[in-house]
């Protein structure tokens, strides 16, 4: 039996009254385990709004069903390439007994793994983590108290690249889980330290927190790679003994691994003996070729007409480096410089993501008035694109959209 109200601390005489208002317009619903906790975190997630949680939950409900959340997800036999592929782990409990994830991103091929499974396989393998992960933490609250019902997530970010993420696929997939998870999983976040952020992934996340609730994002806190500013902070929360030696705790696994690979797969480059999926339709990406002339600069003037929009680059110079930078001009004529200016020099392509609003115009700019013995020839790509309209963002499992569309 759920426990009454009042088991509930921490909150007012009229938050109280909305728990009471929900529970009784959300019973019809509800299971065994649904207790005033499970209903405090929609009834957070809408502003203490009774009518707007239940919407959120019921919906919710909804989704679970489409995708077997509560029926088939169980038994669902992942394909083997995310079996073995697929980065993620737990070593154990933070002080409060919460569960701890540890994704490793640089094992992460999205590449590989969306030319190889569908992108509702890769949602599943999600879900199927993060509902195991939360059933142990009902479990865990049961001897350690509500603290333990969140769980603790440690992104590693080292070997982060941006370019992968430039993809339109992964792209959308990125999205469609971050819209899953804030409308199914409210409020289930204790705390994300996301460390060795390189500098570049500043760019990708001033996008992607757009889509992410205030409460989820102040949840988050962000490193480089300075181990003992972020190893200090974890250990703040989590015991020595509950955490891998690599990430400033004492644990190995049974092969001496301080990164316990035994129990936090590290995934790696999926082989291309599992690609099935998008290969033949593949090509090479086309990008504008032009010389920037010594002492000139080339200007690409994009207009941005919408308010949630995102300017996205890449560009490679064949030899020594040019001044890039991004500016801004209003429709009032004010201009300000909203990306650089920086160097960059020949080698790997440059990938970034900037948000944008509009109406504006945004000059995307290579300058080489600097150089006055050489010619630059430049290849990019740049565009201006709205992710919610331009992206397949769709929550459904594909063939059950499959199927809508159809009809």
């Amino acid at each position: 039996m759920a426990p009454v109200s009042n088991t509930v601390v921490g909150i007012d005489d009229d938050q109280r009254f909305a728990l009471i208002k929900f529970r009784r317009s959300v019973k019809d619903v509800l299971k065994p385990e649904h207790n005033d906790h499970f209903l405090l975190r929609w009834l957070r997630a809408r502003q203490w709004n009774p009518e707007a949680a239940e919407k959120m939950l019921r919906d919710s409900m909804k989704w679970r069903e489409k995708w077997g959340v509560d029926t088939t997800l169980e038994s669902w036999k992942a394909p083997e390439v995310l079996e073995t592929h697929f980065p993620s782990g737990s070593t154990g409990f933070d002080k409060e007994g919460s569960p701890i994830i540890i994704v490793p991103f640089v094992g992460l091929d999205i590449w590989g793994l969306l030319h190889s499974v569908s992108r509702t396989d890769i949602v599943r393998m999600v879900l199927r983590h993060l509902e195991n992960y939360l059933a142990i933490a009902r479990k865990q609250a049961m001897t350690h108290g509500s603290n333990a019902l969140k769980v603790t997530v440690i992104f590693d970010l080292e070997g982060f690249s941006m370019r992968q993420y430039a993809w339109k696929p992964a792209a959308e997939l990125v999205f469609t889980l971050l819209q899953i998870y804030e409308a199914n999983y409210p409020e289930i976040l204790k705390i994300c330290y996301i460390v060795n952020a390189p500098k570049v992934f500043s760019l990708a996340f001033s996008v992607v927190k757009k889509f992410i609730h205030e409460y989820t994002i102040s949840k988050i806190r962000i490193y480089g790679c300075d181990t003992k500013k972020w190893q200090a902070q974890v250990l703040t929360i989590v015991d020595k003994d509950q955490i891998p030696k690599h990430y400033g705790g004492t644990m190995v696994d049974e092969n001496g691994d301080p990164r316990c690979s035994s129990l936090v797969k590290p995934g790696g480059k999926v082989p291309k003996k599992f690609y099935a999926r998008n290969v033949v339709a593949e090509t090479e990406k086309e990008y504008t070729k032009v010389t920037v002339k010594t002492g000139e600069k080339h200007v690409v003037d994009l207009l941005c007409a919408d308010s949630e929009s995102v300017l996205k680059w890449e560009f490679g110079i064949d030899s020594h480096d040019i001044k890039f930078s991004i500016k801004r001009k209003d429709q009032d004529g004010n201009e300000s410089v909203v990306h650089g200016p920086r160097k960059v020099a020949e080698g790997p392509v440059d990938v970034g993501v900037l948000p944008v609003s509009g109406p504006a115009t945004y000059a995307v700019i290579f300058d080489n008035k600097s150089s006055f013995l050489r010619s630059k020839k430049i290849f990019y790509d740049v565009l201006i694109t709205v992710p919610a309209r331009d992206l397949n963002i769709n929550d459904s499992p594909e063939e059950l959209a499959a199927t809508a569309n159809e009809s």
